[in-house]
């Protein structure tokens, strides 16, 4: 007997993902601390956004330009290498900046612009590089969710496989009346407990990983994300259907075998 079950597949894609996602948010606290440690140009008098905050740059003065450039060094050495828009490495290092800092910042740091790197523009990177760190720690939060979610669930799984395991050893004919009426009912036991997980799966997905005082990640947008190369698109929903279905047909051939013998 044979139940098709999905969920060790998604333990070890939840535990890659969040070596992955942790190893991402380390390389963001680096960055931080790399661009922290940085020495500013002196503060302009126009103050309204990014490239106004920062100031020209002082021509013939490479330090501002060596100061952005240590700056981009930096994220190419810390973030760039876990960023998901970069994975092959293809991708211009000022466009990686673009999606994981923003326009401003990448178009302030671009070497092609003639914008020092003051104290506001500083500020402003570290405050964005920041907000990627809160929000690699949420999914982070939330992958541990995931992860408890599926021990729950496998662990259900695994008692009712093995109990048909053991029990598809013993033919029916074996079986006197009220062993027969007993594993029914163990049968619709086991129904029962998938039942359950069903539910409490629904319930979880509902739900969100708070993180601080954002909003934090919804659990239906984290499972597509997670799952999407997998043949089904709700691996533990998948595995308990299967496996209520699995104990339904045992439960019909067990009562054929009761009518026959009462």
């Amino acid at each position: 007997m044979t139940v098709t079950t999905h969920i060790e597949s998604a333990q070890s894609r939840v535990r890659a993902e969040r070596e992955a996602v942790e190893g991402k948010r380390e390389a963001i606290e680096t960055f931080v601390e790399r661009v922290a440690t940085l020495s500013t140009d002196p503060a302009p008098s126009a103050a309204a956004g990014v490239t106004a905050t920062a100031g020209p740059r002082r021509h013939g003065d490479p330090t501002a330009a060596d100061r952005c450039r240590t700056v981009r060094t930096a994220f190419a050495e810390t973030i760039r290498p876990h960023s998901v828009d970069d994975t092959d490495g293809a991708e211009p290092l000022l466009s990686t900046i673009r999606t994981e800092l923003t326009d401003d910042i990448a178009v302030a740091l671009a070497p092609t612009t003639d914008v020092s790197f003051s104290a506001e523009l500083k500020g402003v990177v570290v405050a964005e590089a920041r907000a990627r760190r809160v929000e690699a720690e949420a999914l982070v939060a939330a992958l541990d969710r995931e992860r408890s979610a599926l021990d729950d669930a496998a662990s259900t799984v695994a008692d009712v496989t093995e109990w048909l395991a053991d029990a598809d050893g013993t033919p029916l004919t074996d079986l006197g009346f009220d062993a027969l009426r007993a594993r029914h009912e163990t049968l619709a036991a086991h129904r029962d407990r998938c039942r359950g997980l069903a539910e409490r799966r629904q319930a979880f997905l509902d739900e969100s990983t708070a993180s601080r005082s954002r909003a934090g990640i919804s659990h239906r947008t984290l499972v597509p994300y997670l799952y999407e190369d997998f043949p089904v698109g709700h691996p533990v929903l998948s595995t308990v259907a299967s496996l209520d279905a699995t104990c339904l047909n045992c439960q019909r051939v067990v009562r054929d075998h009761l009518v026959r013998r009462a």
